[in-house]
């Protein structure tokens, strides 16, 4: 069962992402793998356009109705299960789906492992005999990025900007605390809400996370990451700039 799997992954991702790698790096002027894991990037992040567009627009109205998220916590502290059929009631209300955020994230966490395995093992002269028939072979591929920075080794710097990113990227899709809490929490304090806390504690732990991690992968994911985190926080910006809608009760 699980190298059935393996074979699937393989066929539906590994291979298609490594061609198209190959095939951009063959004709992109100049042969920069830096420059072909850029368009790379964008290309995927195109495809996924429409999904993360709904995530983002999903998670905003998420904190939109915090308020009333918040009221329905302290009406119905004494009782959990009504507490989170209220909640799940104004969510149908709203037609918001508060999960797509996690759905994207799905999405892009087997993306992840095969460009993982692409910038690991692609790189070897052996794996170029799995190309396509249409994509040709470039004999070798050089991991130099502006013929200075080896893709295929960690890089610090990547992994920096990749965590600086993440921060920017949540950062803009949390909540802004006032001093005097939401609206009908009259003296509650910034940080009170312990929902609030932890929102603030992953604002720093996953940027930290990313750096982490990035650390001790090939740097060729640390600028997909960082193209990746570029790409969500322009999108973001043009999406949150605009007037959330907001159904005729909540008016």
């Amino acid at each position: 069962m699980f190298g059935f799997i393996v074979n699937i992954f393989d066929i539906v991702l590994y291979q298609p992402l490594f061609n198209a790698l190959v095939f951009l790096y063959d004709y992109l002027p100049g042969r920069d793998f830096g420059i072909a894991i850029i368009v790379l990037t964008l290309v995927i992040r195109f495809l996924l356009y429409p999904t993360s567009i709904k995530a983002v627009k999903s998670q905003k109205a998420v904190q939109q109705l915090q308020p009333k998220i918040q009221e329905i916590q302290k009406k119905y502290k004494d009782d959990k299960e009504k507490q989170s059929k209220e909640v799940l009631e104004l969510y149908k209300k709203e037609k918001i789906n508060p999960f797509s955020g996690l759905f994207l994230a799905l999405i892009q966490l087997p993306i992840l492992i095969a460009l993982y395995s692409v910038f690991w093992k692609g790189l070897k002269p052996e794996e170029l005999s799995r190309l396509y028939e249409f994509v040709a072979s470039p004999g070798q591929i050089n991991a130099l990025f502006l013929g200075a920075i080896d893709l295929s080794k960690p890089n610090l710097i990547f992994a920096i900007l990749a965590g600086i990113m993440q921060f920017f990227q949540t950062k803009m899709l949390s909540p802004q605390n006032k001093a005097m809490g939401p609206k009908g929490y009259p003296g509650q304090k910034p940080g009170g809400d312990f929902s609030q806390v932890m929102q603030k504690q992953m604002l720093y732990f996953f940027p930290v996370l990313t750096v982490i991690i990035l650390l001790s992968l090939p740097s060729a994911l640390g600028l997909y990451w960082t193209i990746s985190g570029l790409f969500s926080i322009i999108q973001q910006y043009f999406i949150l700039r605009k007037k959330p809608e907001i159904s005729p009760e909540r008016k």
